[in-house]
């Protein structure tokens, strides 16, 4: 790798924690630099895998003050994410990419339109329970089964490959909890470190990677981590939800035509 590539990998890590800070999608930034770096797409995305468990960390970190009080559901969704995340990383070295790479991007669709129409969606949940007589967090306050099945699914495909992965959450997690967007944006960044953590323990012992593009990723990330907290944090809930579609859309245009 030479000097010049191993600045733009570093300058793509600073860019993935930003992104995946506030957002997600982090991946569709560092994943075509190591490419063009000549590394092999299998271990291009092991080496940004491990490289970016400290942006992750640190974006998680920048986002403590929205983490408090939520420590039994981070530990409930988390334990969930845990388990998905180690199926998907089992499934990359398992199963050819393109078992994923039809429904990626429909995923990612489904989950704009949900980030668009949550607002609306929320609220007609809440109606609906409050005629009911249910509270109005409902008889779930953590988002029930539906919520935990969902995040098994996005954590496997987080841990398979990750672009627009936390797009994923916030629609789920926004749709089927009753909390604000930024401390559900705080959740999904300890989510999204559980992820990347366990994939990353599992890849170091019967994976191929690059530890030059590990290590640049890695200090990248984790600058680019409290980078993105500081923005993010900032963000109004109609701007942040604005965010996650226009980088969603990207996602989804850089997808299909790779």
């Amino acid at each position: 790798m030479t000097i010049w590539e191993m600045l733009a990998v570093f300058a793509a890590g600073i860019g993935a924690g930003t992104i995946n800070t506030i957002v997600g999608s982090g991946t569709l930034i560092t994943f075509p630099v190591l490419l063009a770096t000549g590394l092999p797409p299998v271990v291009a995305n092991v080496s940004n895998t491990l490289g970016l468990v400290p942006g992750a960390i640190s974006g998680a970190i920048g986002y403590r003050h929205e983490l408090r009080g939520q420590r039994s559901r981070i530990v409930r969704l988390g334990s969930t994410a845990l388990v998905g995340g180690l199926i998907g990383a089992i499934l990359l070295l398992a199963l050819p990419s393109s078992a994923f790479d039809t429904i990626v991007p429909v995923l990612i669709g489904l989950a704009l339109i949900l980030v668009v129409l949550q607002p609306k969606l929320a609220a007609a949940l809440k109606r609906r329970r409050e005629r009911n007589g249910a509270p109005a967090a409902g008889p779930h306050p953590d988002g029930g089964p539906a919520l935990l099945l969902g995040l098994l699914l996005a954590s496997a495909y987080g841990g398979y490959f990750g672009a627009a992965q936390g797009v994923l959450y916030l629609s789920l997690m926004g749709l089927l909890l009753n909390d604000t967007l930024q401390r559900i944006n705080g959740v999904k960044n300890i989510l999204g470190a559980v992820v990347n953590g366990v994939a990353a323990v599992f890849f170091l012992f019967v994976a191929e990677f690059d530890w030059t593009a590990v290590l640049l990723i890695a200090v990248g990330s984790a600058l680019g981590g409290q980078l993105g907290a500081k923005v993010g944090r900032r963000l109004p809930p109609t701007v942040l939800r604005a965010v996650i579609v226009a980088v969603g859309i990207v996602a989804i245009t850089q997808l299909l035509l790779t």
